[in-house]
């Protein structure tokens, strides 16, 4: 038997932490949680290392078949980490090499873009929360200041259902060992990276286990004894579509009160918009661009037609919205399609049959050149205007 790089890894790692070469099964078991060096059961199931009841040989030396009648050298017993001891977070590695996002062709900046740069920027500790309606580019905004600053990110999305162990870690199997892996808190803290708590407001009260760490404090990990410090450089930045107060239109079903304390411990709260027009044509042009399409009245188009929908649903005339990210799945749907028509009532077949149908009814009249100012306050879900009996689908444009 030949031992591989990963195998001569371990070897190298356990003789040079225990300064012997045997090992128990139990040594074993800590070298891999320890040092992330798994996979060792060829040294503790292969008859050719053992050397005693739970005790194997080290081939330090390149000796593979070592003698069964040399005597037992048994290792010390491992130390127990004491709680109040700090332990260097050099001692577990994240197995990821790179967390820089990747830039984004079609992004165009906006909103709160410039003040998350500079907040990533200057590695301060400060906790932001950031809040708006869905689609509006609240998470992008972050990834692409990553992107941009060439910043780590580790991006985790909340649920009712996310807890303590999914945050900070847990033990997991791996080939019949119980080994801890940190969690995606731990892994930013000790890589310095951003931290992106996306849809914070789904969270349960499981989420309090971040209160330590939101005040810029390291974190005690109670299962496995060890106090984890953050790295320079590392902060969170939470996304929600509400202030963390429940919705109380029922837009955002599953979204909770999130705890006042939890809440206060975010310094900073953005609120986020949707883009100016001319911005938003500007992002829908790069999408277009992007799938080698021209076509600025369709563009220009969208955007006045989804500024209508939002100053109704402001004044409350509707109660549905066309998000930015929603005139992105339009454009890729006309990518797709190559039909302007069907891109949007495919788009918009999410709605209700009142509502889809008052959106389209709206679109062709903004692409029939209907002065927007005559259109403004002209749709509600009460006056639906019947439209005539034509498949737009199979219309070409």
């Amino acid at each position: 038997m030949k031992l591989n790089d990963k195998q001569k890894k371990f070897v190298e790692v356990a003789s040079e932490h225990f300064g012997t070469d045997t090992i128990t099964r139990k040594q074993v078991q800590e070298i891999e949680t320890k040092f992330n060096l798994t996979g060792n059961s060829w040294l503790v199931n292969s008859g050719d290392f053992k050397v005693g009841r739970g005790v194997y040989k080290l081939p330090v030396n390149g000796m593979v078949n070592p003698s069964k009648n040399v005597k037992q050298k048994l290792a010390p017993e491992p130390v127990m980490v004491q709680p109040q001891e700090k332990v260097s977070l050099q001692s577990t590695e994240s197995t990821a090499d790179n967390l820089v996002p990747s830039k984004e062709a079609t992004f165009v900046s906006f909103g709160n873009y410039k003040d998350i740069k500079n907040i990533v920027k200057s590695k301060i500790f400060y906790p932001t929360f950031i809040t708006g309606l869905s689609g509006n580019g609240k998470t992008l905004n972050i990834i692409q200041s990553c992107a941009e600053l060439k910043r780590e990110l580790i991006r985790v999305n909340i649920t009712v259902e996310t807890d303590e162990d999914d945050l900070l870690g847990g033990f997991r199997l791996v080939n019949g060992a119980t080994v801890w892996h940190d969690g995606p808190v731990v892994d930013a803290m000790k890589r310095g990276a951003v931290l992106l708590l996306d849809e914070i407001d789904l969270a349960s009260n499981k989420i309090m286990c971040l209160q330590p760490i939101l005040e810029g404090n390291g974190v005690f990990l109670k299962k496995i004894g060890k106090f984890v410090e953050p790295q320079p450089g590392f902060n969170i930045i939470a996304t929600a579509n509400t202030k963390g107060k429940g919705s109380d239109d029922g837009r955002f079903i599953g979204t909770n009160i999130l705890n006042e304390a939890f809440l206060e411990r975010f310094p900073v709260t953005f609120e986020q918009q949707y883009p100016p027009i001319k911005v938003e044509q500007k992002i829908l042009e790069n999408v277009m661009d992007a799938y080698d399409l021209k076509d600025n009245s369709f563009t220009e188009n969208l955007v006045k037609w989804a500024d209508v929908i939002r100053k109704t649903f402001y004044d409350g005339g509707v109660d549905e919205i066309i998000a930015t990210r929603r005139l992105v799945h339009i454009i890729n749907a006309y990518a797709i399609f190559k039909n302007k028509l069907k891109a949007v009532q495919v788009c918009v077949n999410r709605f209700d049959d009142d509502t889809k149908n008052s959106f389209l009814d709206l679109y062709s009249k903004v692409d029939s050149g209907v002065d927007i100012e005559d259109l403004s306050g002209n749709i509600n879900d009460d006056e639906i205007v019947e439209e005539k009996k034509v498949d737009p689908i199979n219309q070409p444009i």
